[in-house]
């Protein structure tokens, strides 16, 4: 069966949310409407797929190739790279701060090889643990930088790419990565992370009982599945991310922090179910909405950004940790 007759309730949980996420981008200003269609095709297969999906938005298909672009075929594009991002955010941490120790590791999960960023404060000692997810953007400098975060606040932290298998996340241009990511089943996604969690609890720097998990965006809504289904994970901070299915919540044993931001209409609807199976659960949570802010106002090489806010649920994600690991 042709994909170019899919409605968008054909598409599963992550590449809906992709797709709202970049048409949104799009209506805003802040994506191309070159690179939205991009993005489309490599979510949904094909040209003729992201075509159907325009429709289905109420808008004109008609993809143009840059100048600097090449059109393969329907699913193979050839484009220049887009700029590095230089972050803004006062918390940064440098990758030569004598107070960390970063590395790039590797580990097994389910039989094949996939790739972090291990960051650890640099004193020797036995500390709590942090699993980092990234954006739909992959492992970037970014989320790196957030693992030394933690590690310079007493954590050691596991940043996991989840484009291992692929090659990695440095293989593709940005476009193309959101593709990659939800086009897998999201099951191998959480058992990546649960064999992060193992490789953390193998290392003499870990506390094995204290080990919580935090993600962005895509990987907020990682991060809400990995609680579900690791009933040893301590405590989980989700960012503004796809929540879990609701019939998966009384697994979740850890306690939860939930960042959202207060203009970001498109998650925040799904706010107040979540809110009441957490609470029929007898789940140990906390909501928090930012003012003012929007989808990804966390990440500071990001059109988003706000550094008040940010700080503010850096300081809370921190605080959160600080009581249940």
């Amino acid at each position: 069966m042709s994909t170019n007759h899919k409605s968008l309730n054909d598409y599963s949980t992550f590449q809906r949310y992709f797709i709202e996420e970049f048409y949104e981008d799009y209506q805003e200003g802040s994506l191309s409407r070159r690179s939205f269609i991009r993005r489309l095709a490599f979510i949904t297969g094909s040209i003729g797929a992201a075509s159907s999906v325009m429709t289905a938005l109420g808008m004109e298909a008609k993809y143009l190739p840059l100048p600097n672009e090449t059109f393969v075929d329907e699913t193979t594009f050839i484009a220049q790279t887009a700029s590095v991002a230089v972050p803004q955010s006062p918390l940064s941490v440098a990758i030569n701060d004598p107070a960390v120790k970063p590395q790039d590791v590797t580990f097994d999960s389910q039989g094949e090889n996939i790739n972090g960023y291990l960051a650890e404060p640099a004193e020797a000692g036995t500390y709590p643990a942090v699993l980092v997810c990234h954006e739909n953007r992959g492992l970037t400098d970014h989320i790196r930088d957030v693992a030394r975060r933690f590690a310079k606040a007493g954590y050691v932290a596991l940043a996991l790419d989840l484009l291992s298998r692929e090659g990695g996340t440095a293989t593709y241009d940005r476009d193309e990565i959101p593709g990659l990511l939800s086009n897998v089943d999201p099951v191998r996604h959480v058992n990546d992370f649960i064999s992060g969690f193992a490789y953390l609890q193998s290392l003499s720097s870990v506390s094995a009982e204290q080990i919580g998990m935090t993600g962005y965006c895509f990987g907020g809504g990682v991060t809400w599945r990995v609680a579900a289904a690791l009933p040893t994970l301590k405590a989980a901070v989700p960012f503004y991310g796809p929540g879990p299915e609701l019939s998966d919540v009384p697994n979740i044993q850890a306690a939860v922090l939930g960042v959202y931001a207060e203009m970001d209409e498109r998650i925040n609807g799904g706010i107040a179910a979540l809110e009441q199976a957490l609470k029929d659960a007898g789940i140990t949570y906390q909501i928090n909405i930012y003012p003012g802010v929007n989808h990804a106002f966390h990440n500071d090489t990001g059109e988003r950004y706000m550094e008040e806010q940010a700080t503010q649920a850096w300081k809370d994600t921190l605080a959160w940790f600080e009581m249940y690991l």
